[in-house]
């Protein structure tokens, strides 16, 4: 299939050959089509450029058929799709990217926004910037989402504490993190799957709404929050 794809611009004769350097080069058809463009270009020498142009083609129409899967329906009803489009949109970037679902009260997206792009293993995050955008939108919760260029998805502790202070700041306004998955070159890691935001919404409700005056508190603690979450997190891939 991937080979009749190439023969416009390689050739009958060469796509085959083309194919099976990409698959030996990125693991399989799915690597070789979320390749970056860059290397697929250099692993292919004089016909480089024309199949790179052709994969990310093909890598742009695919993405759009697995995010229209995912996002047509509650996305907590549909992890499976919901991953298979964040795996085809970040495993093959280069650099790190900070991404928020923003969703309304049945869980459907109301919008995707990249909140941040950095280099190999660090992107800068603001956490007041993220809930601010919530409540423009009027999102009812998130799900957060970045990827890690090395591969591995296990989130390091710099994660975990940029995780934490947007489960803050989204608990003063009400607004609970119902997952951040982490992006790597074959797999996905889940705080939700792993059990860390269940708790890390549950404990930040107790501190934004459990304290004396409850409720009457809110417009206090957001804006110690604004003033606590202004510097930009840093997320580092493991």
């Amino acid at each position: 299939m991937l080979g009749r794809l190439l023969e416009p611009v390689v050739g009958g004769e060469r796509a085959p050959h083309c194919v099976d350097a990409l698959v030996a080069r990125f693991g399989d058809v799915g690597g070789a089509i979320v390749a970056p463009k860059d290397e697929v270009a250099r692993l292919l020498n004089e016909s480089g450029e024309a199949c790179a142009a052709r994969l990310s083609d093909l890598h742009g129409l695919v993405l759009a058929v697995v995010r229209r899967k995912a996002m047509s329906r509650p996305l907590l009803g549909s992890r499976a799709a919901l991953r298979h489009y964040l795996s085809t949109a970040l495993a093959g970037e280069k650099r790190e990217q900070f991404r928020v679902l923003y969703l309304d009260s049945r869980n459907g997206l109301i919008h995707e926004e990249l909140a941040g792009v950095g280099t190999r293993d660090h992107a800068p995050v603001y956490p007041r910037e993220i809930i601010r955008r919530a409540l423009e939108l009027s999102a009812s919760a998130l799900i957060l989402v970045h990827n890690h260029p090395s591969g591995d998805p296990t989130p390091s502790a710099e994660d975990i504490q940029t995780t934490v202070r947007i489960v803050a700041a989204g608990a003063v306004f009400g607004i609970p993190v119902h997952d951040h998955l982490v992006v790597g070159q074959k797999r996905v890691f889940s705080f939700h799957d792993a059990g860390l935001i269940g708790p890390l919404n549950g404990a930040a409700e107790v501190r934004a709404l459990g304290r004396p005056g409850g409720q009457g508190r809110r417009a206090v603690v957001a804006r110690r929050s604004a003033s606590a979450t202004d510097s930009p997190s840093a997320m580092h891939s493991g």
